[in-house]
């Protein structure tokens, strides 16, 4: 019979053979109980927004899926750095996740002149959720209805013609900024407190037009209270079929638009990637949230965490180009 030292070496080792998967990252070790408890979504802008909407409709379908109840916690501000910020400190344990989007994730490194967080060294994808082109509008009164009859108005009265954004460093602003640097047009940026007060001064005559998502204004356009110029996008939209893109309008760089992901904090284990993603993309394509998305003039994507993390890095690298030739910058 073994020696009481000896079966107590055994003892040790065979409990530490058991935890070192658990401390090491192993993976299949940190997924096989997780989730345990509730998950957080942080959604780095306000209540109402497009962003909001998406993991709104997806967090009750992955408590279902997961067994756990999934929340949404708003924390905007910062063109979305101040939630960023917020998820990069947090555990990585995948109980708290990010919404992420084309501003925060590939503008902010840009624009800022002292990022809150590292795009590329503090997140790990999960996936993209949806996206949305930027679409070019503006008040039925400007007298344009192409984008060569409105760079030729801008050019006839320099100054004149004014755009709306939704802050300094949004799509909306740098999609401006790129048709003014383009095509050498003089208009001047009217940045607001985000999109909606700014889309209101548009339709009201207070401001030219603006280059915002399409899903943030496709029901106006509808309704006739925007008139749309181009898409700006290489596909046609779904939702204005008939609005030309910027290709077919002679303009194929002027792209702009933007996409709604979900992310976690870096080193975040594999396997929990894996399930997370598995839940969310489980979730975006069902039929009823699908449609819903759909409605609001996105398009869902649901891919896997290296295709997600190959779209941010291209994003981000053609977003630096723009952000030096527009010379925008936002101190702190």
């Amino acid at each position: 019979m073994p020696s009481k030292d000896l079966r107590m070496k055994w003892t040790t080792f065979l409990l530490a053979a058991l935890v070192a998967p658990v401390a090491l990252g192993v993976p299949g070790a940190a997924a096989a109980g997780f989730p345990e408890k509730m998950i957080t979504i942080v959604v780095p802008y306000p209540a109402g927004s497009t962003a909001d909407a998406i993991p709104r409709l997806v967090a009750p379908l992955m408590s279902k899926s997961l067994g756990v109840t999934v929340i949404i916690e708003n924390r905007g501000g910062a063109n979305g750095s101040i939630g960023a910020a917020r998820v990069a400190a947090s555990p990585a344990d995948g109980y708290t996740i990010l919404l992420a989007t084309t501003g925060m994730m590939a503008i902010n490194p840009w624009i800022y002149e002292k990022p809150a967080y590292n795009s590329e060294k503090d997140f790990a994808p999960i996936t993209n959720g949806a996206s949305t082109p930027n679409i070019l509008v503006v008040n039925p009164s400007v007298k344009a209805n192409s984008l060569k009859e409105l760079v030729a108005l801008a050019k006839a009265e320099p100054g004149k013609l004014t755009f709306a954004s939704a802050g300094i460093g949004s799509t909306s602003h740098l999609c401006g900024e790129t048709l003014k640097v383009l095509e050498g047009i003089d208009a001047v940026h009217i940045p607001y407190q985000g999109a909606a007060p700014a889309l209101q001064d548009v339709i009201g005559g207070q401001v030219s037009m603006m280059c915002d998502n399409l899903s943030n204004t496709v029901q106006q356009v509808q309704s006739g209270a925007l008139k749309p110029i181009v898409v700006t996008a290489a596909e046609p939209s779904k939702q204005l079929p008939n609005v030309p893109t910027s290709p077919q309008a002679g303009y194929p760089d002027l792209l702009a638009g933007n996409w709604y992901g979900f992310v976690a904090p870096s080193a975040t284990p594999k396997d929990v990637i894996e399930k997370l993603n598995t839940s969310i993309v489980e979730a975006l394509r069902d039929s009823t949230v699908s449609a819903r998305l759909e409605g609001l003039g996105l398009t869902v994507i649901a891919d896997k965490p290296d295709q997600f993390g190959a779209a941010i890095a291209k994003d981000s690298a053609r977003m630096e180009n723009i952000v030096k030739r527009s010379k925008a910058k936002i101190s702190n």
